[in-house]
């Protein structure tokens, strides 16, 4: 967690680790209008201009800041994530190379299951889903023969599940990379909004020839995303992936996961990662980590395959679609090791024979060999409990990294990230700070002083932690996954009138008898 300090204001906490995009030149002193030039404006926000001070009127930050305390007590959220490989296969000619895993999509939180009083379709007693999505790609003209409609299933963890099994990339597509896109629509026609993947590349096929880590966009990279799916005998139908369902690691025909690829120690504890870079390589010790149970399979080695025989003695880069085993350690000298194996929907392990012609191979069966790919999840979060319109959700905001600036009574928080627009606001906990949008990938705005939070906060010996939020200026609640800290001073709080107020050195003596206190102690349990 990143450590900001200053006077007051010490330290900016987040929840999920983000891959920081490298931020702008450091915030230094901004020149702060008087707050008789400021535009105090709502429904105004979106007119603004870059470099101008917002905030909500008075009536309506009250309105808000009763219905913003309702979500962050309720957790009404919606949250839609999206999970798609990093490369797709193109298709030429009359082929069509469906993407593998096919994309998904999940709907989470509360918010889904909350029923809104004035919908028609509810009223009439209907079932079912309460939304449904179209995806295809960023090209697409939207024509249903161009999307695939996503039916909806809710699983045993509440969440709603669907995925998009036949898209592919045309011969005719000429472009390097592209994304998907994915369109929600509530029940009765409402558009919900349009959410769009991270970037896809294109490739043509798997390369065969051995990798260089000039080629950075194919390698893998230790602590990266991947999924893994076998097929046997290279059919279509008969693909399996490896997933988590209940506790325990399963080959699923319908649903995939992402695992967090680490290099591994041969040291180190179970589920201990000690953080080391660079690119995964052939014959090294790996650990797949489920990242949504954190459920881990035990290291192992990972293997080269090649005409179904692991190579022992290949230590190149890992590339994406290869086809590769993983053996457990601890094979006894010459023979052929266990692997990691599917038996239809259960994983087991494999025992290899000997390659009987080289030594440095062992042989496979077609259930021991996986095929492995990056993979990259994007996730939106909202909540149109305080919206009171019927405009999209999207674009939904979306914050990367926070910067302080200042600290004392004056200090001045940067966002950055994608989506900004003019009519939001930043909201620490459930009260709003003035707002500055500089561009779709900034916004600045002032720290409110810790008296928003209670009078007597600033005389406490404990710190608060607030949840920093975005709100559109028709409601739009956007929840984030950062927080902002505050740290008291170091003070006593103020008698009654006419009490003498305490000497400058007391804090200072109170401290050096606690320490002297605490030192004593210590030597006394030595002694003892």
């Amino acid at each position: 967690m990143p450590l900001l300090k200053c006077s007051r204001l010490i330290w900016l906490d987040t929840y999920s680790p983000a891959d920081p995009a490298v931020p702008p030149n450091p915030l230094t002193h901004l020149s702060l209008r008087d707050r008789s030039e400021m535009q105090l404006q709502s429904e105004a926000d979106r007119r603004s201009h870059p470099g101008t001070w917002t905030r909500s009127s008075p009536e309506h930050a009250t309105i808000l800041r009763g219905g913003v305390r309702r979500c962050l007590q309720q957790q009404c959220e919606q949250t839609v994530r999206i999970l798609h490989a990093k490369v797709a296969q193109k298709s030429y000619g009359n082929e069509k190379r469906f993407f593998c895993p096919p994309p998904c999509v999940y709907l989470s939180g509360p918010g889904w299951r909350v029923k809104p009083g004035q919908d028609q379709a509810h009223q009439a007693g209907e079932t079912g889903p309460t939304v449904c999505g179209y995806m295809g790609l960023d090209s697409a003209s939207g024509s249903a023969a161009e999307t695939q409609k996503l039916n909806f299933e809710q699983q045993p963890d509440s969440r709603e599940f669907g995925c998009a099994k036949t898209l592919y990339v045309s011969d005719a597509d000429k472009r390097k990379h592209f994304r998907l896109v994915l369109r929600l629509v509530l029940r009765g026609g409402l558009e919900l909004g349009t959410f769009h993947s991270r970037l896809i590349k294109v490739i043509s096929k798997p390369s065969q020839k051995k990798q260089s880590l000039k080629n950075t966009d194919l390698c893998i990279s230790s602590g990266s995303k991947v999924s893994l799916f076998n097929r046997l005998r290279s059919q279509t139908v008969s693909t399996r992936y490896l997933s988590v369902q209940d506790g325990a690691f399963v080959a699923s025909a319908r649903q995939w996961a992402a695992f967090t690829l680490h290099l591994a120690d041969g040291h180190s504890s179970p589920g201990d990662f000690p953080p080391r870079e660079g690119y995964v390589r052939y014959g090294s010790l790996v650990q797949l980590v489920c990242t949504v149970t954190g459920i881990t399979l035990p290291p192992m080695i990972i293997r080269k395959v090649a005409k179904q025989c692991a190579l022992l003695d290949v230590d190149e880069p890992i590339s994406q679609l290869h086809k590769c085993a993983f053996q457990f350690p601890g094979s006894p000298p010459g023979g052929g090791g266990t692997y990691l194996c599917l038996a239809t929907e259960k994983v087991v392990q494999f025992q290899a024979s000997p390659c009987p012609k080289e030594a440095n191979r062992a042989l496979l069966n077609d259930s021991s060999c996986w095929t492995i790919i990056g993979t990259e999840a994007v996730e939106f979060s909202f909540s149109t409990s305080l919206a009171c319109t019927r405009e999209p959700v999207t674009p939904v905001p979306l914050i990367s990294t926070l910067e302080l600036s200042g600290g004392g009574d004056v200090a001045t928080l940067e966002l950055h990230g994608d989506n900004f627009h003019a009519g939001l606001k930043v909201w620490f906990g459930d009260v709003e700070a003035e707002t500055m949008y500089r561009s779709p990938r900034s916004l600045v705005c002032v720290v409110p002083d810790v008296a928003a939070f209670g009078s007597d906060w600033r005389w406490l010996r404990a710190p608060i932690t607030v949840p920093v939020s975005l709100v559109r200026a028709d409601g739009l609640f956007y929840p984030s996954a950062f927080s902002f800290t505050y740290t008291p001073e170091y003070s006593a709080r103020p008698g009654p009138p006419g009490t003498p107020e305490p000497a400058t050195g007391a804090d200072a003596l109170l401290e050096s008898i606690h320490q002297e206190f605490t030192r004593t102690n210590f030597h006394l349990f030595i002694q003892t």
